[in-house]
C-alpha cells in the first residue's frame, strides 16, 4: 500500500467483523502483524482485512484468506465389493476420496504395499477423481486394488479398502471402438501464468491411442507437455493466446472417438494507472482516475478511511474516475481506489490534503540582490505559497507597476523587463493577497556592464611532453561575481583528480589553463567557459598533439632464404606527425633482446611497406619487429612475427683458438673454441681435425661428429715426448665441408719430471705460517714448469690436506692459513703439463702458539703541542698462548689514506701528529705468533681547529674538542 499507517495504529477484521484483541489470549498484534496462537478451524478459517490509521485518515490492506487442510478417514469397510470383467473388457475402479481440504494426490496398490499400479498407455489414474482406468484388462490385472489418497498440504496419507478385480468365466472380450471415460469440462477457465492440466483417457480393445490437437489448428507451442502415454496434456505458464478449444482423440483399429473442452483465460486485476498523494487548495477541483486490467473486466469503487464513498453533489464517480468539486477542508483524507473482478481485489490508496492559508513567502522570497547585464532581459519571480491562489501586483519603489512596451505581467505573477538599462536599477517588490491575508517580498535589481574576453587561446600544434598554457582573459564590471571553467571534448575538466597534467593558472580575471606533459589522449577542442552572476561566455581553440608514431602491426615473413629474408607490414597510426622511415629489428635464441639488421633498401622511407633483411645466419630461427619514426621521435615496436628459421648452408665459419699440448705419455691433445651454435649453418654439424708431425706432408683426420667435444685426444706408442705437430680444425654440416682454421703448432704429452727436490727444510713463521725451502734440481731430461708444496697435519686425516704450487724460479714458499700450535708434515715435487713428479721425503714442523687475543686495556693519553704520548697495561700471554714479544701502534691519515704501522717492545710510545688532518689510532700486542687483538679506534680531528679537553675516564674511543 503506498500509504504505511501501521506503525501508528491498526485494526483488524474477521468476515467482516472486528476481532477484540484485548479479551483474546490467543491473538495480538506486533508492529501492525496480526499473530494468530492455537489456530483453530472452526474459530480461525475466513477473509482477514487489516485498517491502519492516524491522523490524516484511514485505508484498508489487502484482503486474506486462511483455510485449514485436512484429509478425514475412509468409511471403515473390510473389502469393497469385487468388479468382475471379461478378459479384454475395459474398467473403472472408484478411489472416492474422503472428505477433505487441499489438494489431493492419487496411487494405487496392487493386491501388497509396495506393489504401486504403474501407469501406461493400458492404464491410467486421475488426478482429478482418483479413479483407476484400464482400458483392456488382462489375466495379469487379477487381484486386489487400494486407493491410496495424499494430502499435498498435511502430508497425510490415507488408505481405501480393497477392490477385487476378478475375470469372469463366459469368454473373451471381442474388439470395441473407444470409449472416453476420462476427459476434461467442456468449459475449463485457466488463470493467467498458472499450469493447466487436461486429462483424457479411454477404454478400448486394442488399446487405444490418445492425440490431442486445438480446433482452430494452431500447433501446440514447445513449452506444451504431454505425459502418461498422452493421457495428460500440460500447459504451463498460461497465456491470453493459449486460451481456446482444445480436442483428445482415442483411436484404434475398430475407430475413434473425440473429447472437447474450451480453455479461457482469467485473471485478476493488475493496475494500470494508480491514484498518487494529491495537495490542493480549498476551492480548486480534484480528479483521480485509476485503470485496471483484467479477465474478466474488473468493476471499480472507492473508499474514503476505509469507507464506502456514495456519488451525490460535489462527488461524482465514473468508470474508475473520482472527481470532486470546489473541494473543502473536510474533504481531506485518505482515498482508496478498488478495482475488483471474481478472481481478485486490488487497491490502489493515496491521500487528498485540502489546504487553507493566507499568502508566505518563506519558501521563495525573491533574491535580496539581482543582478543583470545592461541590455538583457531580467525575469522576476512572484511564487507566494497561498490557497486559494494569491492575487498578485508589482512595485518600483512605492510605485505600482503597469504594462509596457518594455515591462510584461504575466498571469502567474511573473514580471519580465526586456532590454534593461541603469535607469531600470531599483527596489522591486511583489504584494500578494487572498480572503486569509496579504504577504508581500523585496529585491533589488543592479544593472551591470557586459563582459568581455580579452585574451582568447589559439589552434596549437605542440609536441607529446611538452607544456603549454591556454589563455582565458576577460575584462568585467567590479560588481559582478566571477568563475572560469575549462572542458576538453564536451567533458568538465576535474582539476583535483587530473592534477597531474591541468591546473588553473592567472588571478581573478584570468582562467589561463597549464596542460603539463602532453600526452596523445590531450589533443582536442578546450572550452573555457566563464560564468558571471548575469551571463555565460565562451572561447575555444583547437590543440592537436604530435607524438612518435605508433606501432606497426602485421609484420610477416614473406620470403626467406639462408642469409636474407623479406619482411612487409602495416603501418600504425602517424600520431599527427607524418611517418619518415622504418627500422628493422631482429631476435634470436642467440642474442640479448633486440637488434637492428641491415636491409634493401638500407634506408626504409616512410611511405615502403616491404624491405629484404640481409646478413641473417643460416638455420637459425629469427623474429622480427619494425620500429617507425618520425619528425617527433621513435614510436614503440611492432608486435614480433612468427618465429621463422633460414634455410641451411656449408658452414662458412672455421674453428678459432686452435691450441692444445699436456695430456699422458704418447698423447697429442688438441683444443680450439667451438663454432656458435648460431654459426653452425645447418643439422649434423660437426668439426674434422687435421694434425702432421712438422716437416711432413701427409695429414691425418678424425671427425668428430658431436659438436660440443673438445678437446681431441690422438693416442699412438709411436708419439715421442713434446714433439711439435701442425694442427688445423675445419667444420662441416649436412650440406658439406667448410673452411679449415689455419695451422698452429702444437706439442704432444710430455713425462713427468724423473727427480724429487733434496734438502728440503722448514721453518714455523707464526701461528699460521710455515716457510718452506729447497734445493733447485740440476738439468734433466724432462721439463720443470715449477714446484709443487703438499702438506697435512697427520696420515689420519686425509681432508687436511694443502697444495701450494709456484714457478720454477723459486725454491721457497710460505704455507698459510694453518691452524696454530699444530704438527704439519710437508714434501715438495717439480712438476709440468704431465703432472708431478716424484716427492721429497716428508718433514714435519709445528706452528707457533696463538697471539693473545686480548687488546692492549687502560689506554692514557696526553698531548702537548702536536706531540701525542700514549701509554697502556701490558698484554700477558696465557699458557696456550705465544709470548708477547712487543706491540704494533697503527696509524691510519685520513688526508692521505695511508697506514704507518710504529712498532714498540714498551708500553708507551710518543707520536707526532700534523695539525691539518684527522687521525685513527690502534694499538696491537706482537707475538710468535703473529699480531693480536686491535684496541678500540681512537679517532683524532684537526688540532688546528679544536683546544683538546681530557676525557672523562682512561678509556677513549674519541678525542672530545671545543672550539679553540
Amino acid at each position: 500500500d503506498p500509504i504505511d499507517l501501521c506503525d501508528k495504529h491498526c485494526e483488524w477484521s474477521l468476515n467482516g467483523t472486528l476481532i477484540d484483541l484485548g479479551n483474546d489470549y490467543r491473538r495480538h498484534m506486533t508492529g501492525g502483524s496480526l499473530i494468530i496462537s492455537n489456530l483453530d478451524k472452526d474459530q480461525d478459517t475466513g477473509v482477514y482485512q487489516c485498517t491502519a490509521f492516524n491522523t490524516w485518515g484511514s485505508i484498508l490492506s489487502r484482503r486474506a484468506s486462511l483455510q485449514f487442510a485436512y484429509l478425514d478417514n475412509f468409511k471403515t469397510q473390510a473389502v469393497r465389493s469385487a468388479v468382475n470383467v471379461r478378459e479384454g473388457q475395459g474398467v473403472v475402479l472408484l478411489c472416492g476420496p474422503p472428505a477433505h481440504s487441499g489438494g489431493l494426490t492419487f496411487a494405487w496398490i496392487f493386491n501388497e504395499y509396495p506393489h504401486f499400479v504403474q501407469q501406461d498407455s493400458r492404464r491410467f489414474i486421475s488426478q482429478e477423481t482418483g479413479s483407476l482406468y484400464i482400458s483392456k484388462v488382462e489375466s495379469s490385472d487379477v487381484g486386489n486394488y487400494t486407493c491410496v489418497v495424499n494430502n499435498s498440504v498435511t502430508r497425510e496419507k490415507v488408505l481405501s479398502s480393497p477392490t477385487p478385480l476378478v475375470l469372469r468365466n463366459d469368454g473373451v472380450m471381442g474388439e470395441y471402438e473407444p470409449k472416453i471415460e476420462v476427459h476434461f469440462p467442456d468449459s475449463v477457465p485457466a488463470a493467467k501464468e498458472s499450469v493447466v492440466t487436461l486429462e483424457c483417457f479411454a477404454l478400448g480393445n486394442p488399446v487405444p491411442e490418445i492425440s490431442w490437437r486445438r480446433t482452430s489448428g494452431i500447433p501446440f507451442p514447445s513449452k506444451v507437455k504431454m505425459k502418461n502415454s498422452n493421457a495428460v496434456l500440460e500447459i504451463p505458464n498460461f497465456q491470453q493466446e493459449d486460451a481456446g478449444m482444445y480436442e483428445c482423440m482415442a483411436e484404434n483399429r475398430r475407430g475413434k472417438n473425440a473429447a472437447r473442452g474450451r480453455i479461457s483465460f482469467h485473471a485478476k486485476p493488475h493496475w494500470l494507472q494508480t491514484i498518487t498523494d494529491t495537495v490542493l487548495s480549498i476551492e480548486e477541483n480534484l480528479f483521480w482516475e485509476c485503470k485496471a486490467n483484467g479477465k474478466p473486466k474488473p468493476s471499480y469503487s472507492w473508499l474514503k478511511n476505509g469507507e464506502q464513498v456514495t456519488p451525490e453533489g460535489r462527488i461524482q464517480i465514473e468508470n474508475g474516475a473520482l472527481s470532486i468539486a470546489v473541494v473543502n477542508l473536510s474533504d481531506s483524507g485518505v482515498y482508496q481506489c478498488v478495482a475488483e473482478n471474481k478472481h481478485g481485489i486490488i487497491y490502489s490508496g493515496a491521500q487528498l490534503m485540502v489546504l487553507a492559508s493566507p499568502p508566505s513567502f518563506s519558501r521563495s522570497p525573491l533574491r535580496t540582490l539581482l543582478k543583470a547585464r545592461s541590455g538583457s532581459e531580467v525575469t522576476l519571480e512572484c511564487e507566494p505559497q497561498a490557497s486559494p491562489p494569491a492575487i498578485t501586483l508589482w512595485k518600483k519603489g512605492n510605485e505600482i507597476l503597469q504594462r509596457s512596451e518594455r515591462i510584461t505581467l504575466l498571469p502567474n505573477g511573473t514580471l519580465k523587463i526586456a532590454n534593461v538599462t541603469r535607469r531600470d536599477a531599483a527596489s522591486y517588490t511583489c504584494v500578494a493577497k487572498n480572503q486569509f491575508g496579504t504577504a508581500s517580498t523585496t529585491g533589488r535589481l543592479l544593472i551591470t556592464e557586459p563582459t568581455r574576453i580579452t585574451m582568447r587561446p589559439t589552434n596549437m600544434e605542440i609536441i607529446v611532453g611538452e607544456s603549454i598554457v591556454l589563455p582565458c582573459q576577460i575584462a568585467c564590471d567590479p560588481a559582478l561575481d566571477v568563475s572560469f571553467s575549462w572542458a576538453f571534448n564536451g567533458q568538465l575538466v576535474d582539476f583535483q583528480r587530473d592534477g597531474d597534467h591541468f591546473e588553473r593558472v592567472g588571478g581573478s580575471i584570468s582562467g589561463d589553463l597549464m596542460v603539463r606533459n602532453i600526452q596523445l589522449n590531450h589533443g582536442g577542442k578546450y572550452v573555457c567557459v566563464i560564468d558571471t552572476d548575469v551571463e555565460s561566455l565562451s572561447t575555444s581553440a583547437i590543440l592537436v598533439v604530435k607524438g612518435p608514431p605508433g606501432p606497426p602491426d602485421k609484420v610477416a615473413v614473406e620470403e626467406i632464404t639462408d642469409s636474407t629474408a623479406q619482411l612487409s607490414w602495416t603501418p600504425g597510426r602517424d600520431n599527427g606527425s607524418p611517418i619518415t622511415g622504418y627500422i628493422i629489428q631482429a631476435r634470436t635464441p642467440f642474442t640479448v633482446g633486440w637488434q637492428a639488421v641491415d636491409s634493401v633498401p638500407e634506408v626504409v622511407n616512410g611511405n615502403t611497406l616491404t624491405a629484404t633483411v640481409v646478413g641473417l645466419n643460416a638455420w637459425v630461427e629469427y623474429e622480427f619487429r619494425v620500429v617507425t619514426r618520425n619528425i617527433v621521435g621513435l614510436g614503440e615496436p611492432s608486435p614480433a612475427s612468427a618465429k621463422t628459421r633460414t634455410e641451411d648452408a656449408i658452414p662458412d665459419t672455421a674453428p678459432t683458438d686452435v691450441e692444445g699440448g699436456g695430456g699422458t705419455k704418447t698423447e697429442l691433445v688438441i683444443t680450439w673454441e667451438p663454432v656458435p651454435e648460431e654459426l653452425q649453418n645447418g643439422e649434423g654439424f660437426g668439426y674434422i681435425v687435421a694434425f702432421r708431425p712438422v716437416g711432413t706432408v701427409t695429414w691425418t683426420r678424425a671427425v668428430i661428429s658431436t659438436p660440443g667435444v673438445a678437446p681431441y685426444v690422438f693416442r699412438n706408442d709411436t708419439i715421442p715426448p713434446f714433439a711439435p705437430f701442425d694442427v688445423k680444425v675445419g667444420a662441416y654440416n649436412n650440406r658439406g665441408e667448410g673452411p679449415f682454421s689455419s695451422i698452429a703448432t702444437v706439442y704432444s704429452a710430455e713425462e713427468v719430471p724423473s727427480l724429487a727436490p733434496k734438502r728440503v727444510r722448514t721453518r714455523s713463521v707464526s701461528a699460521v705460517q710455515i716457510e718452506v725451502i729447497w734445493e733447485a734440481l740440476p738439468v734433466i731430461a724432462e721439463r720443470v714448469l715449477g714446484y709443487e708444496v703438499v702438506y697435512w697435519e697427520d696420515d689420519t686425516k686425509p681432508d687436511t690436506v694443502g697444495k701450494v704450487r709456484i714457478s720454477e724460479n723459486y725454491k721457497l714458499v710460505n704455507v698459510t692459513g694453518l691452524r696454530a700450535n699444530t704438527v704439519y708434515y710437508l714434501c715438495v715435487a717439480a712438476f709440468n703439463t704431465a703432472g708431478p713428479g716424484p716427492q721429497s721425503a716428508a718433514i714435519n714442523a709445528t706452528t707457533k702458539k696463538p697471539p693473545p687475543d686480548r687488546a692492549p686495556l687502560n689506554i692514557q693519553w696526553t698531548m702537548i703541542g702536536s706531540t701525542l704520548t700514549m701509554h697502556w697495561d701490558a698484554v700477558v700471554a696465557m699458557e696456550t698462548e705465544s709470548r708477547v714479544t712487543g706491540y704494533l701502534v697503527v696509524l691510519r691519515r685520513h688526508r692521505y689514506n695511508d697506514i704507518n704501522a710504529i712498532p714498540t717492545n714498551k708500553t708507551t710510545v710518543e707520536l707526532s701528529l700534523s695539525a691539518n688532518d684527522n687521525y685513527l689510532i690502534q694499538i696491537k700486542a706482537v707475538s710468535e705468533g703473529g699480531e693480536g687483538v686491535g684496541s678500540e679506534p681512537i679517532h683524532i680531528q684537526k688540532l688546528s681547529e679544536f683546544t683538546l679537553v681530557p676525557p672523562p675516564s682512561r678509556q677513549p674511543s674519541d678525542l672530545f674538542f671545543l672550539p679553540a
